[in-house]
């Protein structure tokens, strides 16, 4: 049986999109747009499987759909939060809140300045931490939380600027002494302590 060439064609552009697809997340950002990456940047970046018209998938955190499936996600990593939050003194809920925030519990996820793993450590911080591969969750967990640990030190234990010297440097915020009025900075901060108190809630 003879296959035409236009028939053989459609059937070859069919594989190569459905394989393509197969890597390709489709990001919700803070103001509503949509971009696809080739990376899973945040809780908010679903693979190019999930239907594109699929309204559970939003920001802000309304949807229940979402809140199930970040459940989902986080319930294989729940001993290794719990252990490491206990071992460095940190309220696993504020460890669980980063992970969401971070990388929405994608222990491949890879963002677009380098930053790997669950806990995003940026590779100069993962030689620094001795963490031998950002890519697997024991590891990443314990030096992210290790992490976090010496900046709430560095810090005096305030939450907020800790969390804003993980996300823009230790540098910035202590020229500041305060949260530095980046936008990224800003919203990352909230969108933590938001997780956070939903979490210790028992609302996430």
């Amino acid at each position: 049986m003879k296959i035409s060439r236009h028939i053989l064609l459609i059937l070859v552009l069919a594989l190569y999109h459905q394989s393509a697809a197969a890597g390709m997340y489709r990001c919700v950002e803070d103001n509503g747009t949509i971009r696809y990456t080739d990376m899973m940047e945040h809780e908010y970046c679903m693979p190019m499987s999930f239907k594109k018209n699929d309204t559970s998938f939003t920001r802000g955190g309304r949807s229940s759909n979402t809140s199930r499936l970040m459940r989902q996600r986080s319930a294989q990593y729940e001993k290794l939060i719990s252990y490491y939050g206990v071992r460095y003194n940190i309220d696993p809920h504020l460890i669980r809140a980063v992970i969401r925030t971070e990388s929405g519990f994608n222990p491949r996820a890879v963002s677009k300045k380098g930053a790997q793993g669950l806990m995003q450590l940026m590779p100069a911080t993962a030689r620094e931490l001795r963490v031998a591969d950002p890519f697997n969750p024991r590891d990443n967990i314990d030096g992210g939380t290790r992490y976090l640990r010496t900046l709430l030190d560095t810090f005096k234990q305030d939450v907020r600027l800790a969390l804003a010297a993980y996300n823009c440097g230790p540098t910035v915020v202590k020229r500041e002494r305060s949260v530095p009025q980046i936008p990224e900075t800003v919203n990352y901060v909230k969108r933590v302590l938001k997780f956070y108190r939903e979490y210790k809630n028992g609302t996430a």
